[in-house]
């Protein structure tokens, strides 16, 4: 399957943090940082073996944080700054559409709805309170906002859900989907 720029622009970003994840290549970026440095400088500094650093300044580069030169019998390293001007959060949060095709935002909401929702009606209230919460929320969505309604209203828009409508009703008001004053209900901001 072939994958598109926004799962690899994904990829390489974790790949990224992934190679900064080893306190070795932090330790060579820093000193690279005062500097250019060959690997059998940085291993005497590190006090690795050099097949350690080499392998360490191999996943740098393929990461495209640093570069090498041949400088008479040795490879000298620097830092690229392609990614090192970057704050974490331009690493880690991705430009505008965002999460990828393949990731549902909603996924849990809907596998909510599906486990207690059929043909538009609950089949049993979650005693799970995050589970509840969604299904109050679908609920919420049926009523304007700004707009009063009385005790009957709510009652009738609520029994094509669910039987047990003063049990909706005092769901929806105890998890702040609506407001209720002398029988008359408001859905609120939370609702929305």
């Amino acid at each position: 399957m072939k994958k598109n720029s926004a799962e690899e622009n994904l990829e390489a970003r974790a790949g990224l943090l992934k190679v900064l994840g080893h306190p070795a290549r932090i330790l060579i970026l820093n000193l690279l940082k005062k500097k250019p440095r060959h690997g059998e400088e940085l291993a005497a500094i590190l006090r690795l073996n050099q097949a350690t650093v080499s392998h360490h300044l191999s996943r740098l580069a393929d990461a495209g944080l640093v570069v090498s030169e041949r400088s008479q019998y040795y490879q000298t390293y620097s830092l690229t700054g392609n990614h090192l001007g970057k704050t974490l959060s331009e690493l880690i949060f991705l430009p505008q559409p965002g999460v990828p095709a393949r990731v549902k935002e909603d996924a849990y909401r809907a596998k909510v709805l599906k486990t207690f929702m059929r043909r538009g009606r609950i089949t049993r209230l979650p005693a799970q309170l995050k589970k509840r919460q969604v299904i109050l929320a679908e609920l919420a969505r049926e009523f304007e906002p700004g707009r009063d309604y009385p005790e009957r209203e709510v009652n009738r828009i609520l029994v094509e859900f669910h039987d047990d409508v003063a049990t909706l009703r005092r769901e929806l008001v105890g998890l702040g989907f609506m407001e209720r004053a002398r029988n008359i209900y408001r859905r609120t901001a939370a609702a929305e």
